[in-house]
């Protein structure tokens, strides 16, 4: 049987956990210091208490690191005060950098380090996630097993430590900063009354324009008057009291476009202007 250990389980770590034991695997955490709520969320998912980190570290095949993110490296450094020898998968929403220095961290140990990133719900019997692991080649394997024909996805990608940090990031980067701008769109509608006619708007156009790469040009050659009319957003929160940041940054971010008026560029183009200054 393998044996995993997962620090530490919240919705999302504990509901991952449960997957790998559903599986047939035995999953270990350390009840020491946390909540009432972490550990009622551990009994429901049947995970195995452990007495302390020495014993979870010397008995775990695997050990899942899934937490907020600003807790990583300090995970990480607890564990690494450990003699643990076996594959450490960091599943945590880091940054390339901070992957690297997770895995510096990791160095000081004989642990495989694996790159992770969820994405998706809590798994659960009607919702899915998926679980996208770089690093070395032999470790991502053994991980991909442990929840093979549940309802986590494993995906292993090519190319190293970094990869599956990237990508989590990339995605983040939209979904989340989407979301709280349509909190602050909304929330400018209400002030104004006009709230139901922008749902009404927004019904209309159901496309995720994550998944229209080909309208990234449309946008840079339209930047030299878009630009602009965020800052008129920015003007009219301001107004009102609520916060113009995503506003001033998104018209920050097209000044990299402003000189690219009604052009004709590639996808690829348009998105490689977004590295260079402004004036560029």
């Amino acid at each position: 049987m393998t044996v995993v250990g997962i620090l530490h389980p919240g919705s999302m770590g504990a509901a991952v956990a449960a997957q790998a034991r559903l599986n047939g695997a035995e999953v270990l955490w350390c009840p020491a210091g946390r909540s009432a709520a972490t550990t009622e969320r551990a009994q429901k998912y049947g995970l195995t208490g452990a007495s302390d980190l020495g014993e979870l570290t010397e008995r775990a095949d695997v050990i899942l690191s899934i937490c907020p993110p600003a807790y990583a490296e300090d995970v990480a450094a607890e564990v690494a005060a450990h003699p643990f020898t076996g594959i450490y998968v960091d599943g945590n929403a880091i940054s390339p950098a901070s992957m690297a220095r997770v895995h510096a961290i990791m160095g000081r140990t004989r642990a495989t380090i694996v790159d992770g990133s969820v994405i998706g719900s809590p798994p659960s019997a009607s919702k899915s996630a998926r679980l996208y692991l770089s690093g070395p080649a032999e470790a991502l394997t053994p991980v991909a097993a442990l929840f093979a024909g549940t309802a986590v996805q494993a995906h292993p990608l090519p190319g190293g430590i970094g990869r599956a940090s990237a990508l989590k990031l990339s995605y983040s980067s939209y979904q989340k900063a989407s979301r709280v701008l349509a909190a602050v769109s909304y929330a400018l509608a209400k002030d104004y009354g006009v709230e139901e006619e922008l749902l009404d708007i927004a019904q209309g156009r159901t496309a995720g324009y994550l998944a229209e790469t080909t309208y990234i040009p449309k946008v840079a050659a339209r930047s030299w008057r878009w630009g602009p009319e965020m800052g008129e957003v920015a003007d009219a929160l301001r107004e009102v009291g609520l916060p113009a940041d995503l506003a001033e940054a998104s018209a920050a971010v097209m000044s990299r476009w402003e000189n690219l008026r009604d052009s004709s560029l590639s996808t690829p183009d348009a998105l490689e202007r977004l590295h260079g200054a402004p004036d560029d």
